[in-house]
């Protein structure tokens, strides 16, 4: 199990404080829940939620030592999946979606101009990296995952 803690920042806003917990081995959590293929997961509610969880893992593996992940969560709708602090002043705001054509909430946008990120990202599961505005880049799990290896 891992347990991501909610990134408290100093904003005029009630932050929702309790840590998301996912289940760290997909395959143990699919077969938990009698999930038996990829037509069975893609056809059920947890896929994207898999999907998250999956990606965390992978990305937190990347990063260096002494850097800081949590997710962030107003009570008014504000979230991004995943905050890091890479140290030297870098954060980075990482949203995930399972769609290969993101778009993105305005909870997101609203998220970002809470916490003033340096980078803003969504992974999605295709192979290309892509522009959405905003300063905002679309990127695959791969590309995500080299970026913060080279980070920090």
């Amino acid at each position: 199990m891992r347990r991501l803690q909610p990134w408290f920042a100093n904003v005029r806003k009630r932050l929702l404080k309790t840590p998301k917990t996912y289940i760290r081995d997909r395959g143990i959590g699919h077969a938990l829940l009698g999930i038996d293929s990829l037509h069975s997961l893609f056809g059920h509610p947890v896929v994207g939620g898999s999907w998250e969880g999956f990606v965390i893992e992978n990305l937190l593996s990347c990063i260096s030592t002494g850097a800081e992940a949590g997710f962030y969560r107003t009570a008014g709708g504000a979230e991004i999946d995943l905050v890091l602090d890479l140290g030297g002043g870098q954060l980075w705001a990482i949203e995930i979606k399972r769609s290969t054509a993101p778009s993105l909430s305005r909870g997101f946008h609203s998220a970002c101009d809470d916490l003033w990120p340096d980078r803003k990202f969504v992974v999605h599961p295709g192979g290309d990296d892509f522009p959405l505005g905003r300063g905002i880049e679309a990127v695959s799990l791969q590309s995500m995952s080299r970026r913060l290896s080279g980070a920090g």
